[in-house]
């Protein structure tokens, strides 16, 4: 019997082969877009999984109340793993991370001792012993003990070793540091190439040889490995006892006021899990770290549900769409003697075989879209053939999807009455016309909401990429890892400035990109009582044409001038932002404290966006400093590839050496928001995946009718009815099923994307211009699907319709 169902079941496939593909096509389409965003949400939950003791592993992360803003930082003093292990038995350990350029971290010139070239690499951290071990850092080579006890030693990622070593042998091997010959690195370890799925990417190991014991300068990640069944919400209240033992007294010694004072007894530190810090960290700590949105991993999951569920449902329409074909059938099998359990079996076993079909062809499809996806979203997965769950799951899901979608086609199907059927008095669908038309509004449904969201999210990209950021960001080159030239970097700025084709030169990594410098600070006015509490801000160190490199607007005062030698000591320029936060109307000459230290406001600037656009603009100050990590060079109007030739020719005759790296700013602030613009890309992938499922359901339905109403149409057509009414006669109804479905989708839509453009402190209005666009778009998708069936049941010429009358 079974094979008997098979054979039919083939027949079925052959018979119709433009509904076979349609039915088959997509479900394995429903199919492949969930295989892709289920590989995507494996990739993305599965980052720093990998630990061994990932339960006990944290980090630790700062909490604070200043002038009623919630305040997160995840950057500790140097002493503040050291107090945290030996204050707390529940810590096992404690270790300190730095990832900050001015520490050594980041990009670095590396050159091989006995050789002359330099080449300029990146992923440069520094980290304790403690950390090392926290971290679970495999060694292939080396001891791990000891590997970075010792001062001026480095441990290299094993594809590193591979580059720089390839013999093999790389332990006790000496290298320089940014073109540093007096001062050698040894290599003391050879570590296993992080995982990709790391919150944290480096290929070089640094030791932290800082000796400031400050409780007042915070640079340093601190995580900390505790005991096994330690209570986390009683270890983090115990914690606190942190700032009355070490930070207050500290404060106090430098004589911060008793209403500061009581703003740190507020403070609190949260311990969180390692497995949280990529998808589940709060974009205030602004840690420097790649991070994903576990936002985005719920959307796309529902996406997903979505999308096979339109897929079913498209696999319901189409199988009782071709219903009135198989009626006789039906009949004639339950005239010989054919139980209704057998069709219902002969049915379920066709589709079966469908999803069988379908989820093959949609794993193939996948695995044909797996590398354009992973060029969207920066990944680089795979399919997991080797997996010894994979071919199972999939075999579990194609008869369990199957089963699903083969329920009602094969009891409606199987209840047709073999007298009715043989009298052709069958009147297909009567009762399940509702649901069909249900159906069909809630695929729609979906569409529009993902028409609307991809176009919201297409203008907020555009929002961003034009929006006025208070800098001139256009034909700004910025040339990196310029700490190699060491004491040549005035005489380079002036080569550089010198050119034709060159506007002005500044040297400092403080830039308003992803990877520039920071350092934040809390400042006072200095002799006012502002409550102690002060204003946190960032200080960054510039030269004297910063400001006119980047074309940032000055409100008030004036620039920085080698003409007053105390601008380089003890002069600042502020934004707007921090005058305001200050309560200064007007700052100028006005002194500021900045933990002893006094600054005099010399000028005030406009705000400019130096973080992403989901974060407000903060408060900033700059002062004279030296910071040789990069040096930026503004171009004169015209073709840049002339300039860039002549930037190289000055580069050099100074490091002959190392190759010139340069990107431009304009380039490093997309990439600021490159993140959000993959999710865009990925969302609009998975939208048309899943407007082209619905669309295929809306044509199971027209076929369905069409099928219904042949006769019909066939009768009013030898009545002499026209084209256009036949045409008018079966759109109409769909018409308003669309409209209906707009007018759903619109609130659902417009609450779920405002939602979504609350993660932007800067972001559009949502005007109704998007809506009529989404709706005329889902009408214009919906006529031209309808119009197929309705065109060729219009020009159905009648003697077909009644040539078994």
């Amino acid at each position: 019997m079974f094979k008997n169902h098979l054979n039919i079941a083939w027949r079925t496939i052959k018979k119709d082969k433009l509904f076979t593909f349609i039915k088959i096509g997509g479900f394995a389409v429903g199919i492949a877009a969930c295989l892709l965003i289920a590989l995507f949400i494996r990739n993305e939950v599965s980052y720093d999984q990998h630990y061994a003791k990932k339960n006990q592993i944290y980090r630790v992360v700062f909490q604070g109340e200043i002038q009623g803003e919630v305040m997160k930082s995840t950057h500790f003093q140097l002493p503040f793993a050291d107090a945290l292990q030996s204050d707390f038995p529940e810590i096992i350990k404690a270790g300190k991370v730095n990832t900050i350029e001015i520490f050594g971290a980041g990009k670095r010139g590396f050159r091989l001792t006995g050789k002359k070239e330099n080449t300029f690499e990146e992923n440069f951290i520094l980290a304790d012993q403690e950390a090392f071990d926290i971290l679970e850092i495999q060694l292939e080579q080396g001891d791990p003990a000891t590997v970075l006890t010792e001062p001026k030693s480095i441990v290299l990622s094993k594809s590193k070793a591979e580059k720089y070593f390839p013999n093999g042998n790389a332990l006790e091997q000496t290298i320089f540091l940014d073109n540093d010959t007096s001062t050698p690195y040894t290599v003391t370890g050879v570590m296993e190439d992080v995982p990709e799925s790391s919150h944290l990417d480096f290929d070089f190991l640094l030791p932290i040889e800082d000796t400031n014991q400050s409780w007042t300068n915070q640079n340093y990640f601190t995580y900390v490995l505790v005991n096994p069944n330690t209570n986390i919400q009683e270890l983090e209240q115990k914690m606190t006892l942190i700032v009355e033992k070490y930070i207050i007294p500290a404060q106090m010694k430098r004589g911060r006021s008793a209403n500061f004072i009581d703003v740190l007894r507020t403070a609190e530190y949260k311990l969180q899990p390692i497995t949280d810090i990529y998808l589940k960290s709060d974009l205030k700590m602004q840690d420097g770290l790649k991070h994903g949105d576990v936002k985005f991993v719920w959307l796309f999951a529902a996406i997903a549900i979505f999308v096979l569920l339109l897929a079913i449902i498209n696999f319901i329409n189409l199988s009782t769409a071709k219903s009135a074909n198989r009626a006789k059938e039906v009949g004639l099998r339950k005239t010989i003697g054919a139980f209704r359990n057998n069709l219902v079996n002969q049915f379920l076993t066709e589709s079966v075989v469908f999803s069988i079909i379908s989820f093959v062809l949609g794993v193939v499809l996948a695995w044909v879209l797996l590398p354009t996806f992973n060029e969207i979203a920066s990944k680089n997965m795979e399919l997991p053939w080797s997996a010894w769950w994979f071919a199972p799951m999939l075999l579990v899901s194609a008869l369990l999807v199957g089963v699903l979608a083969g329920l009602y086609p094969a009891f409606y199907l199987s209840a047709f009455r073999p007298a009715n059927v043989l009298k052709g008095k069958l009147s297909v669908g009567s009762k399940s016309g509702k649901l069909r038309s249900g159906l069909v509004i809630f695929q729609f449904t979906t569409s529009v909401i993902l028409i609307i969201g991809t176009l919201i999210i297409y203008r907020q990209m555009d929002f961003i990429v034009s929006k006025e950021l208070g800098y001139d960001k256009e034909r700004v080159v910025v040339l990196e890892g310029t700490n190699i030239l060491g004491n040549k970097i005035e005489s380079f700025k002036e080569q550089l400035a010198s050119l034709s084709q060159v506007k002005s030169v500044t040297s400092t990594n403080y830039l308003p990109i992803d990877g520039g410098s920071r350092n934040g600070n809390t400042f006072n006015v200095d002799g006012q009582d502002d409550g102690g509490r002060g204003v946190p801000a960032q200080i960054w160190r510039v030269d004297y044409d910063y400001i006119k490199t980047l074309g940032i607007q000055l409100e008030k005062g004036r620039d920085f001038s080698k003409d007053f030698a105390y601008d380089s000591i003890n002069s600042i320029i502020i934004n707007t932002k921090m005058a305001s936060e200050l309560g200064l109307q007007d700052p100028i000459g006005k002194t500021l404290d900045n933990s002893g230290q006094v600054f005099e406001i010399i000028g005030v600037i406009e705000n400019f966006h130096f973080k992403s656009l989901k974060e407000d603009i903060s408060s900033l100050s700059l002062v004279i400093g030296e910071d040789v990590g990069a040096v930026s060079v503004k171009l004169e109007k015209g073709d840049p590839t002339e300039a860039l030739a002549s930037i190289e020719q000055v580069w050099n005759r100074n490091v002959p050496n190392q190759a010139l790296n340069y990107s431009f700013l304009e380039q490093e602030f997309a990439q600021m928001h490159e993140d959000v613009q993959r999710m865009g890309k990925i969302f609009n992938s998975f939208a048309i995946f899943a407007i082209l499922v619905a669309c295929l359901g809306l044509f199971a339905l027209s076929a369905f009718m069409v099928e219904q109403r042949r006769k019909e149409i066939s009768i009013r057509r030898v009545l002499g009815a026209p084209f256009k009414n036949i045409y008018k006669l079966l759109t109409l109804d769909f018409l308003k099923l669309i409209i209906i479905s707009i007018c759903i989708a619109i609130p659902i839509g417009w609450y779920l994307m405002n939602r979504w453009l609350e993660g932007f402190a800067y972001r559009i209005s949502i005007g109704w211009e998007i809506f009529l666009t989404a709706g005329l778009i889902a009408l214009g998708i919906a006529i031209v699907t309808i119009s197929y069936q309705s065109i060729g049941a219009a020009l159905l010429k009648p003697t077909k319709g009644l040539r078994s009358e």
